[in-house]
């Protein structure tokens, strides 16, 4: 059986996967976790616990976020070997995190049944963070972002998807106590318990309408990648914004990241002026994504305002390293790739939203929404959440349907509306308590039109933001290192 302990942890790690969008299958995150729980618990040491974490994290990074390799491959011209060898680096590096998980909930040395329970739960949720925070972070498949469709959801807007992950990994947990009848009628009532309340809470309305309802328009162009920057499709883009904005009827017209794939100071002020007539027309506002050029040598990926309200502009704060800039010594890879504008100045730290259509709106861009602290520095002041994106770097994989998963968390967390409009897919309308109303299908070219409501107030995760899910890790870990110490 030892030799096949990295096999059933590879193999869980992958199934992991499947709790993610598009599939959504979240009992089996919660089968796979009971799975790694087990191999920790029974290993024989620290170290073999590390790797085994580390297997498991090589799994499911391997099976979840391998579509990096297309936007290496195919769409930035980096060799098929050196694009995979990439890949496999990124997925290794991301792997790291649950060994370290691993390697701490077997330093603490407590009981079986304690180790699943609070141990592991809390060192997983901590491995999480660390990810998402260091080294610019990469909180892709954070299992709180998988439970938006089930109860467990009701925990995001009270400790927000840490909070969730940590509910999740105590299920999973509690399953594991269950299943090897370690405390098993009370480890049953705990998991009916954890259900039971995350149900109830996401009964709660944690914040209220502002204003009225109001319509708006999310636009996808569906240009393709390849072609987005061939100077001659740029005459064929800017029309296919123009009569799409043009059609609407709506108070809000929301475009993708770099609709406009040429710097503000290059656009032609007429289209500009065509774009804002088709706002004003509609007593409303255009949100245009387009690159923005300050002085040489700094420009800005952006999102610009036109329309009744005075022009304002959102920059870019956090980056997508190598896509949109270059960390040092790496000017290498940038010269073996194909990109772009593969070098963005950074957005100040602290946006306000844009005030248009009556709203105050917190605009991202690209995976600025995987980043929930950050986002909310535009809260409880924003009444709406706007995310532009374009996700055709990564074609028809898996990346997408993910994306769109976690902007459902991030509505959940902040008790807002979320719209996400993409280049080729999913373009989508998000209720606050996370629900997909509507979408575009993908790899068309179309205009979703959905009525908003904005709204106002702060849920818990607003106001305390990941800190109260951290101290609920830490004092579990601290409470079980003084009861083993005692011991």
């Amino acid at each position: 059986m030892s030799r096949r302990r990295p096999l059933v942890a590879l193999l869980a790690g992958a199934a992991m996967v499947l709790a993610f969008s598009p599939f959504d299958l979240l009992p089996l995150a919660l089968v796979a976790l009971a799975v790694l729980a087990h191999l920790w618990i029974t290993a024989r040491s620290a170290r073999a616990a590390a790797g085994l974490g580390f297997v498991f994290g090589l799994g499911m990074f391997l099976a979840g976020v391998s579509w990096v390799y297309v936007s290496l491959h195919r769409f930035g011209a980096m060799p098929a070997p050196l694009a995979a060898l990439a890949t496999l680096g990124l997925c290794a590096l991301l792997a790291l995190y649950p060994a370290l998980a691993g390697y701490a909930q077997a330093k603490l040395r407590a009981p079986p049944a304690l180790r699943a329970a609070l141990v592991i739960p809390a060192c997983w949720t901590l491995a999480e963070w660390l990810r998402a925070t260091l080294l610019s972070g990469f909180p892709w498949l954070t299992l709180g972002s998988a439970v938006v469709d089930t109860p467990l959801a009701g925990y995001a807007p009270l400790a927000g998807v840490y909070g969730a992950s940590l509910a999740a990994a105590l299920c999973a947990g509690l399953l594991w106590c269950a299943a090897l009848g370690q405390a098993r009628w009370i480890a049953a009532a705990a998991f009916a318990l954890a259900g039971v309340a995350g149900a109830v809470l996401r009964d709660v309305q944690w914040t209220v309408p502002y204003g009225a309802p109001f319509a708006a328009s999310v636009l996808q162009g569906n240009v393709p990648q390849d072609l987005k920057f061939d100077p001659q499709r740029y005459a064929r883009t800017l029309e296919t914004y123009a009569r799409l904005a043009e059609a609407s009827r709506a108070r809000l017209i929301v475009t993708p990241e770099t609709a406009l794939p040429r710097m503000l100071d290059s656009v032609d002020p007429a289209y500009l002026a065509r774009l804002e007539a088709a706002a004003r027309r509609n007593g409303g506002d255009l949100l245009l994504g387009v690159p923005v050029r300050v002085a040489p040598g700094e420009y800005y990926n952006a999102v610009l305002s036109l329309g009744q309200a005075p022009r304002q502009l959102y920059y870019k704060s956090h980056l997508v390293p190598f896509g949109e800039f270059v960390p040092p010594g790496f000017g290498w890879v940038v010269r073996v790739l194909s990109i772009p504008l593969a070098d963005f100045s950074r957005g100040p730290a602290q946006p306000r939203p844009l005030e248009v259509a009556g709203q105050r709106v917190a605009v991202n861009i690209c995976y600025e929404d995987a980043y929930g602290a950050e986002l909310i520095r535009q809260l409880p002041a924003a009444t709406l959440l706007v995310n532009v994106s374009n996700v055709a770097w990564f074609g028809d994989s898996l990346a997408p349907a993910q994306h769109l998963q976690i902007a459902r968390a991030r509505a959940l967390e902040t008790g807002r509306m979320h719209l996400a409009a993409t280049n080729s897919g999913l373009t989508a309308a998000i209720g606050r308590d996370g629900r997909v109303l509507e979408r575009l299908a993908p790899f068309t070219e179309g205009r979703l039109d959905v009525q908003v409501q904005g709204y106002a107030g702060a849920t818990p995760y607003v106001r305390f933001g990941d800190w109260p899910a951290l101290a609920l890790c830490a004092a579990a870990l601290g409470l079980v290192a003084l009861r083993t110490r005692s011991r």
